[in-house]
């Protein structure tokens, strides 16, 4: 398990992003099997577990506000570099968490890091955990309090991250980090990056739940609702839709080859490079080729 601290950031969108894989939504509604932690004092914030339907753009906002709130706020060094963010990850080899684990991973480590203050769960430091990527868990925490006060880490943060990723490893029994440290850093570093990197070209290209998806879905939805109004420029209108959709279904096959791409060992993806030419290979033709998928209304 290795605690990885980034530089501070001025807005937490960019680290939420991050930490799910792709962009904000605001429509995407995350549940607690993503936000799989957050600070205490959230209960008393939102009774009734009514965050639990917040999408991302909304928790964004919500980390945000205690910094909107107090403009003149700024930390020791005078910046109002006020998000701290943290990612956690396993081993490669190590066993999938449970969501339970991942909470209390979560807390411990935003205790390790000062951001949860034991004794004031009502009036903490805003922070959320997010377990968006596997084998992966990101905090994000504002170290500004509503009050205006400005939270200072530990000045031994890294040191404490390192000591409570030991003492979790040994709890949860997970593989410690010496154990193959040397083939896991280097041996794995680049597969395992181009992976994480495959990942958020899935989830992007995915065809039930995937952002390109609902796009889609609402434009062929609306490409039906107007074919059915009477009238040509209505069928016009249909018909062009029609083309948006099938170009954003274009988009998804690419994005889901292109995954596919970058999971494949090296050396088979050196052959393909050097056969390129300036023109398009048969797969490219395939993607600009008209993708015959009729609308409703519309005969194939």
């Amino acid at each position: 398990m290795i605690p990885r601290l980034h530089a501070r950031a001025h807005s937490p969108r960019e680290p939420l992003a991050e930490a799910l894989g792709r962009s904000l939504s605001p429509i995407e509604g995350l549940t607690e099997y993503t936000v799989v932690a957050h600070w205490p004092g959230l209960d008393y914030y939102t009774p009734d577990d009514e965050q639990r339907t917040w999408t991302s753009v909304e928790w964004a906002e919500h980390l945000e506000d205690p910094y909107l709130e107090n403009p003149f706020a700024a930390s020791p060094d005078d910046d109002r570099h006020a998000i701290l963010h943290l990612d956690v990850r396993l081993h490669p080899d190590d066993r999938e968490l449970t969501g339970p684990e991942w909470s209390e991973t979560a807390h411990r480590f935003a205790r390790a890091a000062g951001i949860e203050v034991p004794g004031a769960a009502e009036h903490g430091w805003r922070w959320i955990a997010v377990q968006g990527q596997p084998g992966r868990l990101d905090l994000i925490a504002n170290l500004v309090h509503l009050d205006g006060t400005w939270r200072i880490p530990p000045a031994d943060i890294l040191r404490r991250l390192a000591d409570e990723a030991r003492r979790i490893e040994q709890d949860l029994n997970l593989i410690p980090v010496r154990t193959g440290t040397t083939q896991w850093s280097a041996a794995r570093t680049v597969p395992t990056a181009s992976a994480q990197l495959a990942g958020v070209l899935t989830q992007l290209a995915d065809e039930q739940a995937g952002p390109l998806a609902t796009v889609r879905g609402l434009v062929e939805h609306t490409a039906y609702r107007i074919a059915r109004q009477p009238g040509a420029a209505g069928t016009d209108t249909a018909h062009r839709l029609g083309l948006i959709a099938r170009r954003l279904h274009a988009i998804q096959q690419d994005l889901d080859a292109t995954a596919a791409h970058l999971v494949q060992p090296r050396a088979a993806a050196a052959p393909a490079a050097a056969q390129r030419t300036a023109h398009r290979s048969p797969q490219e033709k395939h993607l600009f080729a008209p993708h015959h998928r009729p609308l409703p209304g519309h005969p194939p």
